[in-house]
């Protein structure tokens, strides 16, 4: 009996040395030999650059008219033609609209009878004073001819004159710009009143872009600047503007109002919506491609790769283009930043750089 316990004894003696070993064993084994039985994730890669880079500010607003002028029925009567329709084409100084002409036309008779007989007066009183306007005293021959004149009523007579042609040629509406018909208001046949509104005559041969652009951007901005358009009727097409105006003053969102002329107009009409990109170049920039950025707890993050490993920069960013962002801080011009499957990566993570 007491050998069967002396021999267990050792046999458990025996078992916990060797679980000893192994485990000192198992410490021995390097971190380095996990690391390399991780697989190494693909990655692509680009190399951030000091380079020329174009901001893009980007707007919405609604196309106008370049010129958009109301025209007016300047007197009352009856609208007896009307040769227009909306969204016809019209000449400036065409007639687009005639109003009856009778009463007009019988108060410039009146003006006329008017004046004749003012001037019959003024030539009877005139024989009175015939050694005078025989004399050579030019002086005193104007000033009786001023008085005469005055007292018989030919100055009043000749401006009645005037105003009964200037309200017979009131009876037609012209056209006060070339351009399209828009909002015709009445029909032939209608009574009009005075100062009433015709219609709007819209250029649409030369068309605006009215958007609102951050003032933290305005600085960006310049007189003729060039801008690409983007109608929302054709939205993958461009269309040239420069920009043709700047509004001094910002509203209380922040917002200035930047006025874009288009080189441009076939087949738009104003009221239409677009989009407008004013390219502002940035010269000297760092730049990545924006794939490179990732953000981890709201902070910007750049994956760069050394020793075939991914190094976790934190950085600082600038203004983005869509494709590219500027990098204000965190690494260097010629850094070698990762753009693919960063997503999830972690630091010092094992990588592997692929090119197709």
């Amino acid at each position: 009996m007491k050998h069967s316990l002396y021999f267990a004894l050792i046999f458990l003696m025996g078992l916990s040395f060797s679980c000893q070993e192994d485990s000192e064993k198992q410490e021995e084994i390097p971190a380095e030999s996990f690391r390399n039985e991780v697989a190494s994730t693909e990655v692509r890669v680009a190399t951030a650059e000091n380079k020329s880079f174009d901001y893009l500010i980007n707007a919405t607003g609604k196309l106008e008219a370049a010129s958009q002028v109301k025209a007016v029925i300047e007197q009352a009567g009856y609208l007896i033609d009307l040769p227009i329709r909306e969204g016809q084409t019209v000449s400036k100084g065409q007639v687009i609209a005639r109003l009856n002409p009778e009463e007009a036309e019988i108060r410039l008779e009146k003006a006329k009878i008017a004046l004749r007989n003012a001037l019959a007066a003024y030539e009877n009183d005139k024989l009175g004073f015939s050694k005078d306007f025989e004399s050579g005293d030019e002086e005193r021959k104007k000033f009786l001819e001023e008085q005469l004149k005055a007292r018989n009523g030919v100055f009043l007579a000749e401006i009645e004159l005037k105003e009964a042609e200037f309200n017979l040629d009131r009876t037609e509406v012209k056209a006060p710009i070339s351009g399209k018909i828009a909002d015709l208001k009445f029909k032939q046949g209608s009574l009009i009143s005075s100062n009433a509104e015709l219609c709007e005559i819209l250029s649409t041969n030369s068309l605006e872009l009215r958007v609102k652009v951050l003032e933290s951007d305005i600085g960006l901005i310049s007189i003729n600047q060039k801008a690409e358009v983007y109608p929302v009727s054709n939205s993958q097409t461009a269309l040239e503007g420069r920009v043709l105006g700047i509004n001094p003053r910002v509203d209380e969102g922040g917002l200035v109002e930047v006025v874009i002329r288009l080189t441009s107009s076939a087949n738009l009409l104003p009221g239409m919506n677009a989009r407008a990109i004013i390219r502002a170049p940035q010269s000297n920039s760092l730049v990545v491609p924006k794939d490179a950025v990732v953000y981890r707890s709201g902070r910007a993050v750049v994956f760069t790769i050394e020793n075939n490993e991914s190094r976790w920069n934190y950085v600082e960013v600038g203004k983005d283009n869509g494709e590219e962002i500027e990098i204000l801080d965190g690494i260097t011009a010629g850094s070698t930043v990762i753009t693919t499957n960063n997503l999830q990566l972690a630091h010092q993570a094992p990588v592997q750089i692929v090119t197709e």
